[in-house]
């Protein structure tokens, strides 16, 4: 079932499947990261290949028939990553490089994989244990490399907001594909979250839609999403992460911030079982 000429790892699945989520393919950090810290300190210095991470997701039968449903799988990321590399040769710091750094140049964003440490004065990151009596562990040195292209990327506010304003400002792409990735699917009952081709799309209780991103590895929450014309911009960051209230906290900052609905509390955006995207999305966190 797997492939090493570049191409997708079951013949059903389109790129538009993996861009939006409706491959079906399973997420190989739900088995990776079970145990949240004891998986992540046996694959902290660890370095993957592209194909031992697909392999590691196609081990296992698809969630779903490819186009069914969405269901977020970082294995997405990691075969379009390889799809890049095997179209273009460069590696995708590379094309992260000549694409959108050479352009935004962005002061603080890099592609780290497979570095472990940072430039730099940075936040630490601060990993909560599944049993929540135990310390933090503090994991901001680690390789990234269970996510390669799903998220070896870091980065600081500022530049995120340079990023997602010049997205959806129409900068970096012809308007016909930036169009398509805006182009949205709800992801769950209420249609308030939906998702595109690579972004997200939050309907806020003001009725304004924001689109970006949110992300996690381990230690870090970071939302970042910015107006449909580009000109309102917010990036929020938690430096931890395998904690639900915090996530939802991050999630609230949108109202506050595009609304003006006051603070930012976690009551009206409590993670729903089932529903979160954090690292290993279908193990159920508190």
């Amino acid at each position: 079932m797997t492939r090493r000429d570049g191409r997708v790892p079951d013949d059903r699945i389109t790129v538009r499947h993996l861009l939006s989520h409706r491959s079906g393919l399973y997420d190989c950090t739900n088995d990776m990261f079970h145990d949240t810290v004891p998986g992540f300190e046996a694959v902290r210095t660890k370095v993957f290949g592209y194909q031992e991470l697909i392999d590691l997701s196609t081990a296992r039968p698809l969630d779903n028939a490819p186009g069914t449903a969405y269901s977020y799988s970082n294995t997405n990321f990691v075969v379009l990553g390889q799809i890049v590399e095997h179209l273009t040769g460069p590696p995708v710091a590379t094309q992260y490089q000549r694409r959108v750094f050479a352009s935004l140049r962005p002061r603080n964003t890099s592609y780290v994989h497979p570095r472990t440490t940072l430039p730099g004065s940075c936040a630490r990151g601060c990993l909560r244990q599944d049993d929540t009596t135990l310390p933090l562990v503090d994991s901001t040195e680690q390789t990234v490399s269970w996510a390669r292209s799903a998220g070896a990327v870091i980065s600081n506010g500022k530049d995120l907001n340079r990023f997602f304003s010049a997205l959806l400002s129409g900068r970096l792409l012809p308007a016909e594909q930036l169009e398509e990735m805006t182009t949205t699917v709800p992801v769950t009952a209420d249609g308030k979250p939906a998702y595109g081709l690579g972004l997200r799309a939050r309907e806020l209780s003001c009725g304004t839609t924001v689109h970006g991103r949110t992300g996690t590895v381990q230690g870090y929450y970071t939302y970042a999403f910015t107006t449909s014309d580009g000109v309102r911009s917010m990036t929020s960051l938690a430096n931890t992460s395998n904690n639900g209230t915090v996530n939802a906290t991050l999630g609230a900052t949108l109202d506050a911030a595009f609304c003006g609905s006051g603070t930012a509390t976690a009551r009206s955006t409590a993670p729903v079982r089932g529903r979160t995207e954090d690292i290993a999305p279908q193990v159920a966190r508190d």
